[in-house]
């Protein structure tokens, strides 16, 4: 991955947050510059945390056919949560859950209107 796609999935996902914490999902984040800090953040523990969370929950991700994906995107989204001052979950775990799954919907959306223009680069 080069810095451009690294910079471009930054901006992307940091877009993302900023989208989310308007929804009411109980995400709560204070400005674009935290959901920066947030993306980043959340990048950071998906490379750094995620293998470590398949290692030990792979039986569990193997018996639910990958739903149990959802609990480790959920746990990550909280703990960046955790890790970041200005970004804050109101209603606990149920906000992870919530946030993890509009986080990946609304990147996909986003991925999905900037398709065209990326291919040209």
């Amino acid at each position: 991955m080069d810095i451009t796609s690294l910079a471009i999935a930054w901006l992307v996902t940091s877009v993302s947050f900023f989208i989310i914490s308007k929804l009411p999902l109980g995400v709560e984040i204070d400005s674009f510059e935290k959901a920066m800090i947030s993306a980043a953040v959340f990048g950071l523990l998906n490379a750094l945390v995620r293998p470590l969370f398949l290692l030990f929950t792979f039986p569990a991700v193997l018996i639910t056919f990958g739903l149990f994906m959802i609990a480790i995107n959920a746990a990550i989204f909280g703990l960046a949560a955790w890790l970041v001052e200005g970004f804050r979950l109101r209603w606990g775990i149920w906000s992870a859950l919530l946030g993890a799954m509009a986080l990946g919907f609304i990147n996909s959306l986003l991925y999905q209107m900037l398709g065209p223009l990326l291919r040209f680069r």
